[in-house]
């Protein structure tokens, strides 16, 4: 009985079987498999790349929870530890704002008004609880009764700070309570803080002291003395 091989043999005459090397051999199965009905049903791109995102993510977390006391749930603690921690200083702080620098922020806008008409809108933001537009308007109250006082001189453009080192020349007495009321306008109006009825009462208490304080003046030039 004649093998397999035989019969292929004798089936093809005294011709040599057919033989071919590896590397042609690899160039044709790689030609026949990049034909697109072996990859109609690939992953996208995109999923490619989501799926190398998460095994990158899946090795980093499998890194850092071996390292950390107490494995996987160590790690668990610790990422919700500076979670609150991040959510503790952002209450505290507030949102925080880029801002120019107090000193060249203007203390008044365009729209001129009364000492009187600073101090009623501060009162009507203080009803409803508007801690952070109340303070504000209480301080361009203060500063405008000074200036319609002439104690200070109009000026537009002038700054809280301007405000506070002028006014504290007529009330020395004052000096630092005015600094710290101008230093107060700044972080609420432009440093993104938040101010408190606390922060309202303290305000508004110089408004009503330096509104009743009578001011030192300096003595006439050519004066007896």
């Amino acid at each position: 009985m004649l093998t397999a091989a035989a019969r292929l043999t004798r089936a093809g005459g005294d011709e040599p079987p057919v033989t071919i090397s590896r590397d042609p051999a690899r160039e044709a199965a790689e030609r026949e498999l990049s034909k697109p009905a072996y990859h109609e049903n690939d992953p996208s791109w995109f999923m490619r790349a989501l799926n190398k995102f998460w095994d990158w993510v899946d090795e980093l977390f499998s890194a850092a929870s071996g390292a950390a006391p107490g494995g996987t749930l160590g790690l668990i603690v610790i990422i919700l530890a500076v979670l609150a921690l991040g959510l503790l200083l952002w209450w505290r702080l507030g949102t925080p704002r880029r801002s120019p620098a107090s000193s060249q922020a203007p203390l008044f806008d365009d729209r001129p008004r009364s000492a009187a008409e600073h101090r009623a809108a501060a009162d009507a933001h203080a009803a409803q609880g508007h801690w952070n537009q109340a303070v504000q308007e209480r301080m361009r109250a203060l500063v405008r009764s000074l200036e319609e006082r002439a104690l200070l001189d109009p000026r537009p453009g002038r700054t809280a700070d301007e405000a506070a080192t002028e006014a504290a020349r007529p009330f020395p007495a004052h000096a630092d309570a005015l600094h710290q009321a101008a230093r107060t306008f700044d972080d609420i109006a432009y440093g993104g803080r938040t101010a408190t009825q606390a922060t309202y009462n303290t305000l508004t208490t110089l408004d009503t002291e330096l509104h009743h304080t009578t001011p030192s003046l300096p003595s006439p030039a050519g004066a007896l003395r």
